[in-house]
């Protein structure tokens, strides 16, 4: 009977419709649960496709109003954005931490990208601009203009659930779209938030709507014919899956699907900043992102010593729930994805792996808690091709340089590489030949700023526009030229 008792007292959040918080018509729920205690926050509604429909009615009705409106009171309701977000920051990053479980530390270094992100679309008016030229023949102009499509909707992961919805959203917006947000329904409670917050800056009603929900609502956002174009960010094959959908029905699509980052370590590099780097990379946010370097190549003679600092300080990384201020390392999402990233640590070993570092069993209550986990392997080894997407570094050797790339290129994704080096020659040979799209040289998180677009490659990305950036203004408008001929006064 208690509890019964205590699963009333979830309370069940809402889709952001049309300028009013509704219910859904699917009567579906899941729990929200915390992952460092298991306990449920809330219920997420399962919307289905008439809620989808409603979404997409409300942001069509919205759209000419809002395309109309100038570019510089679009950019006006960004800076207001960004002034309540950056008042919220710190509960923003509270209930990240809660509802995501990663420490309180990257939760509140994720608000802060993602506030950025609604900066670098304050500059609408200036990114928007298009160009022209005079007398591209005699007494004739050519002017060319960028112009919104329409509606555009975000479907988006629950590693970041404040950041990542934020490379979207601000940019459809600002260039005059109307949008549709489909958070992950493991973690969507910063995102009821945000839209808290665009409800009470007065945005237009129907400029922006959440739509919270699984698959079914995927699937009808894919095949929504009132809907332009859609964002995506995932594993590969979801990725996949949406590109193709989504592109068959006619819409512009940007898929961003899985990663197996590599960081390369050279003999010259400097050990412990090299050390930090790996190991900050590969364990914080408890490796759910899709910049991790999950692979460490050591080349040459720095493999024994980097091997053990690794595993110390690896070890000595503090595993708990993510809100404590000193935890380094928190749970995973849920006790599903933690185990499955323990049976991945097991096919690891079974494989003939050497378990130099075990985090099964790190963490404590009923929370999904893995450790720092470091496997010894080879290149060909299952668990260093495929993504886990959790704290699991795959330690391997290299001869050289030059084999050390050819074993990143081998990957059939190439979101991001690093390397660790003091040699110029070096980076420069890694930076001509690493197959990735985002590379950082003594950096081991390659994540570019918002005003730069996230370029994965390969089987990292799925379309010709990436997120962000200038790629972004290209994505959510549509170029238009004009030619003008005027008659002789």
């Amino acid at each position: 009977m208690a509890q019964v008792e205590e699963r009333t007292e979830v309370r069940t959040i809402k889709n952001y419709v049309g300028g009013s918080w509704v219910d859904t018509e699917a009567s579906d729920r899941i729990d929200v649960t915390n992952p460092a205690t298991g306990g449920a926050m809330a219920q997420v509604p399962m919307s289905g496709a008439a809620d989808v429909d409603r979404a997409v009615r409300a942001a069509r009705e919205a759209f000419p109003a809002w395309r109309a409106t100038p570019p510089l009171e679009r950019a006006r309701a960004c800076f207001e954005l960004k002034y309540q977000l950056e008042k919220r920051k710190d509960e923003l990053a509270e209930i990240v931490s809660r509802d995501n479980g990663k420490a309180i530390k990257d939760a509140a270094g994720e608000v802060r990208r993602g506030i950025e992100c609604v900066e670098v679309a304050t500059g609408i008016p200036s990114l928007m601009q298009g160009a022209n030229l005079e007398d591209v023949s005699r007494g004739i102009d050519s002017d060319l203009i960028r112009q919104p499509i329409g509606v555009f909707a975000a479907i988006t992961p629950f590693n970041f659930p404040f950041m990542v919805p934020l490379w979207f959203l601000p940019f459809a917006i600002a260039c005059g779209n109307s949008f549709i947000l489909k958070p992950s329904e493991q973690d969507p409670l910063a995102m009821e938030l945000v839209f808290e917050l665009l409800d009470e800056i007065g945005l237009p009603p129907g400029v922006a709507n959440l739509v919270n929900g699984g698959k079914d609502a995927v699937n009808a956002l894919l095949e929504h014919p009132g809907l332009s174009g859609v964002s995506f960010v995932g594993s590969t094959p979801v990725a996949h899956y949406i590109y193709e959908t989504a592109a068959k029905h006619g819409k512009r699509v940007q898929a961003l699907g899985g990663a197996k980052n590599h960081v390369i370590v050279m003999p010259d590099a400097e050990l412990e900043p090299a050390v930090d780097g790996v190991l900050s990379s590969a364990f914080h946010a408890a490796g759910q992102r899709c910049l991790a370097n999950s692979v460490c190549v050591a080349v040459g003679d720095v493999y024994e010593p980097l091997r053990k600092r690794l595993v110390e300080k690896a070890d000595a990384m503090v595993v708990g729930e993510g809100i404590d201020p000193e935890t380094e390392v928190g749970p995973v999402i849920s006790s599903a994805a933690q185990e499955r990233i323990v049976g991945w640590i097991e096919k690891g070993v079974e494989a003939g792996g050497e378990l130099l570092l075990d985090g099964r069993g790190k963490g404590s209550g009923d929370g999904a808690f893995v450790g720092p986990t470091i496997i010894e392997t080879e290149p060909d080894a299952e668990i260093a091709r495929e993504e886990i997407f959790g704290p699991v570094l795959t330690l391997l050797r290299a001869r050289d340089l030059d084999h050390a790339l050819e074993i990143l290129n081998a990957s059939t994704k190439g979101n991001a590489a690093s390397i660790f080096t003091t040699s110029g020659g070096a980076m420069r040979k890694f930076r001509y030949k690493a197959e990735a799209g985002m590379l950082g040289v003594n950096i081991g998180v390659a994540a570019p700023m918002s005003f730069f677009p996230f370029t994965g490659w390969k089987e990292s990305f799925f379309g010709d526009l990436h997120a962000h950036g200038r790629d972004a203004i290209d994505f959510y408008t549509e170029k238009k030229v004009v030619i003008t001929r005027w008659p002789d006064a």
